[in-house]
């Protein structure tokens, strides 16, 4: 449930997903005999994988594993793994590698969604870009030379504008529209 919350969050911010949707189940039976899902990605458990392999094999390139840890003995080297037990920042991370190394690989670029583009003034950017790096207020006014309550000021903003006070999300927003780079965070 804690990964289907995370999938959730960052969802809309990746331009060709707005509207997705995320099912959760408790058995493979239970998956199977939904005969209304429409999977884009599988995130799946990589005891799951591992058990029921002929299914997961030929759609290797959308299913994403998730581990506890290094990944089970089992799991065929093409997969692309999570471990779960890392950090939300550390896992978002991770899910976003993975979707620009998807898009690289197909000679796509990503793009940023339309409605969100630019919703931020350029000070609000900049502030998101130190936010997402880890800067705490009183940093963040020391490097762009405003006020503390300045940063608070624009922090608001932003969370109001984006609709979240996430840091997954304000994480997600960032990198999705070039903001930061995947190598700042």
């Amino acid at each position: 449930m804690a990964m289907r919350a995370i999938i959730t969050d960052i969802a809309p911010f990746i331009g060709a997903f707005r509207s997705v949707e995320t099912a959760t189940y408790n058995s493979m039976e239970e998956f199977l005999a939904d005969e209304q899902c429409c999977a884009i990605h599988y995130f799946v458990a990589a005891e799951v994988l591992v058990r029921n392999l002929p299914f997961f094999a030929p759609q290797y390139r959308r299913c994403i594993v998730l581990t506890e840890g290094a990944a089970p003995v089992g799991v065929p080297a093409e997969f692309r793994t999570v471990d779960i037990l890392r950090p939300e920042r550390e896992m978002l991370k991770a899910f976003l590698t993975i979707q620009g190394s998807a898009h690289a690989a197909h000679g796509m670029r990503p793009q940023p969604a339309p409605d969100y583009a630019e919703l931020l003034s350029q000070r609000e950017k900049d502030v998101l870009a130190l936010i997402v790096k880890g800067y705490i207020n009183k940093e963040i006014a020391d490097r762009l030379n405003i006020s503390t309550a300045t940063v608070i000021f624009h922090r608001r903003n932003i969370t109001e504008k984006l609709g979240t006070k996430s840091i997954g999300r304000l994480t997600v927003y960032a990198v999705m529209n070039g903001i930061v780079g995947m190598h700042e965070l």
